[in-house]
């Protein structure tokens, strides 16, 4: 097949202790249900040639392009607080894709049978989170936020066992790599200080050249994570999204998003919403989001101790003072990251005031959050009774006031705000409608909800319907993990 892949596969190189060398298992009759031909273009791959039967063998595992090195990679995690040893249970890297011979990315199979990581688990995936994950990450990367993505979904003939039986499929999965805070912790578990090392050199080599030669390599490591782990958060405060099960296994060193189970995006604005299935304390919900990236780094920094000092109570105040800065650089990215969605530019000693009295008024309300932004855009293609309310009224003239100070206008303000309020998000019952209908072979309603949220920033036509918040009922709106 002369696609174009460039494998060059460096993590299978890496001991033993940190992979399983597998191959997929083959599935019993595959079908192509979506190929990512964006994505595909990005990464210098040209499938055009090449028809659909064969394309589902490849996106299948059933048939595997040269030069791959399959492995499963092992990794532990906090699952809700509880340390578990793990690895790919039904997962399975297929190599690192080179783009231009500079861009380096992992192109993994999810649901591509047991491996020795699957803990009794049927190594399968369903074909309906397969999607989800598939929408999900595309919307996400849409919105300007880092994220793995995904490049195919293949049904594969064969029913899976969850609460039903259930169609079988495997996710293509593009990530500028899988290395994980879990990752660390299995290392740093096995207690072998030169495996320690040599993640924490691959690592940098990867992600951050711009410090291997650093005097101190793991406390630099641990700084720029943190800043970027700090920033995804961030951008998903932004935009309402809770990723649902925020585990030290599903944060990645590399700060994108990864992972997308019980995921969602929050209507009316709640910071206690959370949708897991499982998740019955909101230890994952919408406001928790931010000290759980914190609670998930101090796990990283426990792993990087040995390398931090050669004093092991020196190297836990360091890597403390370090953790505990972490509220710091969230706050004042929040702040600046409320300031652009408000179109406010430059300080003003009541801006946290005129933030916090929106968000309140917003909750007391049960105001939509992505479309109130847009209501402030004067994007009126939703109309609501709740913004004639008095308190909004008076907020929203100081909020006017407030545009004009350090020499801003509501031209300028507009622009700002235009870059950083969505005005359509996978609204979640649009996404279970084109779930539905995807198990049924329509993927009309799936394609259509992709092709508007390739624009999330831009006032579509005739999109009025993908706006609307889910009509308000008793039933409680969950997702599902998927396993």
């Amino acid at each position: 097949m002369t696609i174009g892949w460039h494998f060059d596969n460096t993590y299978a190189k890496l001991p033993k202790t940190f992979i399983e060398k597998i191959k997929p298992t083959p599935v019993h009759d595959p079908n192509l249900v979506i190929l990512n031909k964006e994505l595909a273009e990005d990464l210098n791959l040209d499938f055009s040639k090449i028809d659909n039967k064969d394309l589902a063998k490849l996106f299948s595992g059933n048939v595997l392009p040269g030069d791959t090195s399959t492995i499963a990679q092992a990794y532990a995690g906090h699952q809700f607080g509880h340390f578990t040893m793990l690895g790919d249970g039904r997962a399975v890297l297929l190599g690192e894709h080179l783009v231009n011979n500079t861009k380096r990315f992992d192109i993994q199979f999810k649901g591509s049978g047991r491996t020795s990581f699957s803990r009794n688990g049927d190594g399968r995936a369903v074909l309906g989170p397969m999607l989800r994950e598939y929408i999900i990450s595309e919307a996400i990367h849409a919105l300007k936020i880092p994220t793995t993505r995904s490049l195919a979904v293949v049904s594969t003939g064969e029913k899976v066992i969850r609460e039903n039986l259930l169609p079988g499929a495997v996710l293509t999965r593009v990530a500028s790599s899988h290395i994980r805070v879990g990752t660390f912790q299995y290392i740093a578990a096995k207690q072998n200080l030169n495996y320690l090392i040599t993640l924490v050199d691959y690592t940098i080599k990867r992600h951050y050249p711009e410090i291997q030669s650093s005097n101190n390599k793991a406390l630099d490591l641990l700084n720029l994570v943190m800043e970027k782990q700090c920033q995804l958060v961030v951008d998903w405060m932004r935009v309402g999204f809770i990723h649902g099960v925020m585990n030290t296994d599903n944060m990645t060193l590399s700060g994108e998003t990864i992972d997308y189970g019980p995921c969602a995006f929050m209507d009316h604005y709640d910071p206690k919403t959370v949708f897991s299935s499982i998740d019955k304390f909101g230890r994952y919900s919408f406001s928790n989001q931010p000290p759980i990236t914190k609670w998930n780094l101090a796990r990283l920094a426990e792993c990087l101790i040995p390398l931090i000092d050669k004093n092991e109570d020196t190297a836990i105040k360091i890597a403390t003072e370090i953790i505990d800065n972490f509220q710091n650089i969230y706050e004042l990215k929040w702040l600046n990251m409320m300031r652009d969605k408000l179109g406010l530019f430059g300080e003003d000693k009541n801006d946290i005031k005129l933030i916090n009295n929106l968000l309140n008024w917003m909750e007391t309300n049960q105001a939509d959050y992505t479309n109130t932004f847009c209501y402030l855009m004067n994007i009126n293609s939703i109309k609501n009774e709740v913004y004639k309310d008095k308190n909004f009224i008076d907020w929203f003239k100081n909020w006017q006031k407030r545009i004009l100070i350090n020499g801003g206008s509501q031209e300028n303000s507009l622009e700002l705000m235009k870059k950083n309020n969505p005005i359509v998000i996978p609204r979640n019952h649009k996404v279970e409608e084109a779930l539905e209908a995807a198990n049924n072979n329509e993927l009309k309603p799936m394609n259509n909800l992709l092709s508007i949220l390739k624009k999330p920033y831009v006032k579509q036509g005739n999109i009025e319907d993908f706006q609307v918040p889910a009509p308000i009922s008793g039933e409680k709106y969950q997702t599902f993990c998927g396993t």
